[in-house]
C-alpha cells in the first residue's frame, strides 16, 4: 500500500524577534531569500511532496503572509495592461488552487507541539507534514519529497535529521539512534535539547516531520516540556515501538534562517545556484573574499 502525504502544516505563529527590527510590523516567515518569502519556499516544497492542503498556524500579525497567498486582483489586471504575459502567468503558477489553504490561530505561544496540535481538526485521521519554514534546505530533489517518497512504503513517524557539533545538542531534539538502513535510521529515544555531555547522540532533528495522525492523542495532555512549553519530541517520544519511527538523512544543505548568519548564508547559497544570478554574483563575492 502506498502512502501518499495530502496536507502539510506550517507553524507561523512566532514573533521574530531575533530579527527586530525587520519584524516588528512584517512576519518573519516573510522574510526573503533572494526574491520569495521563506514561507513560499515551504509552500513549494510541500507541494513537491504532493501536498494539495496547506494549513498555517497563525497568530496575531500575520496578515501579510495570508496576503501572499490570495489573490491580487489589481496586480494581475496592472499586469495583464502592460503586457507582461511572463510575471503574469509566474503570479498565477505557484498560487495555491480554491479551498487549498486554510488558516487556524494559536491563542497562546506555548511551543511547537501546542502549534501542531491546533491543527488537529484540520489534518483529521490521516498522516500529515509538518515544515518549520526557518529551516531552509537547498537541494536538486526538495527534503519533503524524499522523505515522502520514502515514507509511502513504510509509514509510521518520520523527521529530518543531521548531525550537529555535540556543542550545539541542546538546541535541537536528538535522537537515541538504533539501527540503519540507508538513509533511514532507527529511532530508539529522543531528547529534547539535552545538554551536549549527556545527549545520546549528535544526530538530531531539523524542521521537516511527516506524522502518524496518532501523535495528537499524546499532544492533547499538553504536558510541558524544556522550556516549559509542549514539545513536539516528547509527544513523539511517546510512540516510539508503537509503530515504524524513523530519523531520515536528506540530500542537500540545510539553513537555520531562523539566525542572522543563517538567513544571510541561504541568500548567497540560493541566489549562487539561480542560473539567471549566480554568474553576476559570483565575481563580487570572489572579489569581496580576496580581501577577507
Amino acid at each position: 500500500m502506498t502512502i501518499k502525504i495530502r496536507k502539510a502544516v506550517f507553524p507561523v505563529g512566532g514573533l521574530g524577534t531575533r530579527f527586530l527590527p525587520a519584524t516588528k510590523a512584517m512576519p518573519k516567515e516573510m522574510l526573503p531569500v533572494v526574491d520569495k518569502p521563506l514561507i513560499h519556499y515551504a509552500l513549494e516544497e510541500a507541494r513537491a511532496a504532493g501536498c494539495d492542503h496547506f494549513i498555517f498556524v497563525t497568530s496575531r500579525g500575520k496578515t501579510a503572509l495570508e496576503d501572499h497567498f490570495d489573490r491580487h486582483f489589481e496586480l494581475e489586471e496592472t499586469l495583464a495592461r502592460r503586457g507582461k504575459t511572463a510575471e503574469l502567468e509566474a503570479l498565477r503558477a505557484w498560487q495555491p488552487g480554491l479551498g487549498q489553504v486554510s488558516y487556524v490561530r494559536q491563542p497562546e505561544a506555548l511551543g511547537l507541539g501546542h502549534a501542531v496540535l491546533c491543527a488537529k481538526e484540520l489534518v483529521g485521521d490521516e498522516p500529515f507534514a509538518v515544515i518549520l519554514p526557518d529551516d531552509l534546505v537547498l537541494a536538486d530533489k526538495p527534503c519533503l519529497a524524499q522523505m515522502a517518497e520514502v515514507y509511502s512504503g513504510i509509514g509510521g513517524n518520520m523527521f529530518a535529521v543531521m548531525d550537529v557539533p555535540r556543542e550545539h545538542t541542546q538546541r535541537y531534539g536528538v535522537l537515541a539512534p538504533g539501527k540503519q538502513d540507508g538513509r533511514l535510521t532507527e529511532v530508539k529515544g529522543l531528547v529534547e535539547k539535552p545538554k551536549p555531555e549527556v545527549a545520546p547522540s549528535t544526530l538530531s532533528v531539523i524542521g521537516r516531520y511527516i506524522l502518524s495522525p496518532k501523535v495528537f492523542h499524546y499532544l492533547e495532555t499538553q504536558e510541558r516540556g524544556a522550556g516549559g512549553e509542549i514539545q513536539l519530541t516528547d509527544s513523539l517520544a511517546k510512540m516510539i515501538g508503537e509503530m515504524p519511527f524513523n530519523g531520515f538523512s536528506f540530500d542537500g544543505t540545510r539553513f537555520d534562517c531562523g539566525d542572522k548568519v543563517g538567513f544571510l548564508e541561504a541568500n548567497i547559497a540560493f541566489a549562487l545556484s539561480r542560473p539567471d544570478i549566480g554568474p553576476k554574483l559570483k565575481p563580487y563575492i570572489a572579489q569581496v573574499a580576496a580581501k577577507l
